[in-house]
């Protein structure tokens, strides 16, 4: 199949570059000449384990092609993704301009029937207002799809590749046998192509990503009144986690949920609920939750230097919203450095991929460092932000001889606490027993 995707973020990208590798030619359009320059050399622009290999062999067999000209992106195409942004406003609704001004662009171009598929996170109703747009220039037949992305950044080539499911929305008979066409290849395990109308394809995705929300929420919700009660909110995970209608997934706790889904997700959905007039409370409190537990070890931090950083230096694990990713949209460490900062703190930072994104942010305001240990040295604490899997097993020996003082606040449980009271560190987690060393 010939196949356009207009966007080369990150959903964007993933999804060119994967449907090449089944054999499909994709042309990818994007408006910004220096992005495209780059894909066209042959030089990825975003951090995604797997996606390169795939990115240079598409490259190299000519099955993969970038442009900022959406006419000549689209030629022959039948099938258009639109996988665009959409940005939170400041109410939380999803901002659609970006969709509908190229909704407006495609009416005009299209010259036979297309399949224009929604696979950004969209409201319900976007396919509606997608087709309306078109429909408004567009001279020949063509069908508007839901069709969601459910990629988790770290693993998204698999989740691609392989995906759990297929949720794809259409009214149209027509549509429908393109797209079971084209998603074939992926689905030849037997995991499911659902079908269903556009609306609910839409909000599919919005209340999977809100359900995932709220677990976490809850979790770290056990995890706050365990430091209360004196229970260890690990026994009680793994005591819920082998109930097989709760599932193992999504119950660690931690400082809180970020990156460019679940945030944004979760206002978009409260919106569009306060927009029907239904008061969907579980989602307010799941933001409220959320936003406070973000910064939840800050209080211990000053405690422990008796309510007074200023002139201290904090090193921080982690930069980004998860491991294996460079995405640091609503990462929680940016939240707590800033904090940090606020109290007068030095900060040394250490990422094994998000330190170009944060220098954009804080510039010389903070130290960037090359390695954990070099972050770590001479501080007088250090702060887990994120659970890359090289801070699980550090020469604590090593560690513990160049901070200053054997202090780590970890937001993300990442260590034994037998072995931290053994070690003689400090060490304050999330809904456990604090260990003073």
């Amino acid at each position: 199949m010939k196949i356009a995707v207009v966007g080369t973020g990150y959903v964007g990208l993933v999804t060119g570059t994967c449907f090449a590798e089944t054999g499909n030619t994709v042309t990818c359009v994007d408006i910004d000449q220096e992005k495209v320059a780059k894909l066209n050399s042959g030089k990825i622009t975003i951090y995604e384990p797997g996606l390169e290999q795939l990115f240079e062999r598409n490259i190299k067999q000519e099955r993969l092609h970038f442009t900022t000209d959406l006419a000549e992106g689209i030629k022959d195409a039948q099938i258009i993704f639109l996988a665009l942004p959409t940005p939170p406003g400041e109410d939380g609704s999803a901002d659609l301009k970006y969709i509908l001004k190229v909704a407006d662009d495609l009416g005009p171009l299209l010259k036979s029937y297309t399949v224009i598929v929604d696979k950004s996170t969209v409201p319900v109703g976007t396919a509606d207002k997608v087709k309306e747009r078109i429909a408004a220039k567009a001279k020949v037949e063509f069908s508007v799809v839901s069709n969601p992305e459910f990629l988790r950044e770290g693993v998204a080539v698999e989740d691609f590749m392989k995906p759990d499911r297929v949720v794809i929305g259409t009214s149209s008979d027509k549509a429908k046998k393109v797209m079971e066409q084209l998603y074939a290849p992926f689905v030849r395990q037997g995991n499911p192509i659902i079908f269903m109308d556009e609306r609910s394809a839409e909000l599919t995705k919005y209340a999977a990503n809100s359900f995932l929300a709220t677990k976490i929420t809850f979790m770290n919700e056990i995890a706050n009144l365990c430091e209360i009660l004196g229970a260890d909110v690990d026994a009680v995970r793994k005591g819920m986690g082998t109930d097989n209608r709760i599932g193992k997934r999504f119950l660690f706790p931690g400082i809180g949920y970020g990156g460019s889904c679940f945030p944004k997700d979760v206002q978009a959905l409260a919106k569009s609920s306060k927009d029907a007039a239904y008061d969907f409370k579980i989602l307010n409190a799941v933001m409220n939750v959320n936003t406070v537990q973000k910064t939840k070890l800050i209080a211990p931090i000053k405690k422990y230097f008796n309510n007074s950083i200023k002139g201290k230096t904090i090193a921080v694990w982690g930069l980004s919203f998860k491991p294996h990713t460079d995405d640091i949209r609503e990462a929680p460490a940016l939240e707590n450095i800033e904090e940090l900062l606020k109290e007068g703190a030095s900060i040394k930072v250490h990422d094994p991929e998000a330190m170009e994104n944060v220098k954009r942010i804080f510039d010389d305001k903070i130290q960037f460092c090359k390695t954990p240990y070099e972050a770590a040295s001479g501080a007088d604490a250090l702060f887990i932000a994120t659970e890359w899997p090289e801070f699980r097993t550090p020469d604590f020996e090593k560690l513990g001889a160049i901070l200053k003082n054997k202090a780590i606040f970890d937001g993300r449980n990442l260590y034994d606490l037998q072995q931290m009271k053994e070690l003689g560190f400090t060490y304050y987690s999330i809904g456990r027993e604090t260990i003073n060393g």
